[in-house]
């Protein structure tokens, strides 16, 4: 049988085993960076805690004023005033496929019926917001431009990216909804 030697400094437990750190190297440098970096994370935290304190601190003083109520119900008002004089209708859930089609449907009879009594400006916003609710815009597009009188429908065009804008802004009049 074949047996291995151990050699005699390793037997007697005499061996010993030494780290080699380069030249200049403190373990202390090594700590450093950790105390500096649990110190910034004390800190951040902190910082954090104090800007949620203040906003919670002027949250719940704004919600306990007496005027903040009928000043938010005025804001709405004058919102949805604005929004009626514009001539912009409040546009539907656009998840709910049946407000959609009534929306859409709805938009096209009036645009229609405006267009007939010669109110081109609103009968054309009418028939922008269909537009934008519309699956295939391409389409109607090309169905409005075959029976609209070209002037109109160029004012149909123009209205296009003023009614991208506002179905880009409609959700966050929703979210400013909160109590």
């Amino acid at each position: 049988m074949n047996s291995l030697t151990v050699p005699s400094s390793l037997a007697e437990g005499s061996f010993h085993c030494s780290v080699v750190r380069p030249r200049g190297s403190d373990s202390r440098r090594l700590a450093a960076p950790m105390m500096g970096s649990k110190s910034s994370a004390i800190a951040a935290g902190v910082c954090g805690t104090l800007i949620i304190g203040y906003c919670i601190y002027f949250d719940r003083k704004r919600r306990s004023d007496p005027n903040f109520k009928t000043r938010l119900r005025e804001r709405r008002r004058s919102q949805k005033a604005a929004q009626d004089e514009s001539g912009l209708a409040r546009l539907p859930d656009l998840k709910d496929a049946g407000a959609v089609q009534k929306f859409f449907l709805d938009e096209i009879q009036l645009g229609e019926e405006l267009l007939a009594q010669g109110d081109n400006e609103k009968g054309v916003d009418h028939l922008t917001n269909a537009i934008a609710v519309c699956d295939q815009p391409q389409q109607l597009l090309q169905v409005l431009q075959q029976t609209l009188p070209p002037p109109v429908f160029q004012m149909v065009l123009a209205n296009l990216p003023s009614i991208s804008q506002h179905l880009l802004s409609a959700p966050s009049l929703e979210e400013d909804d909160v109590e």
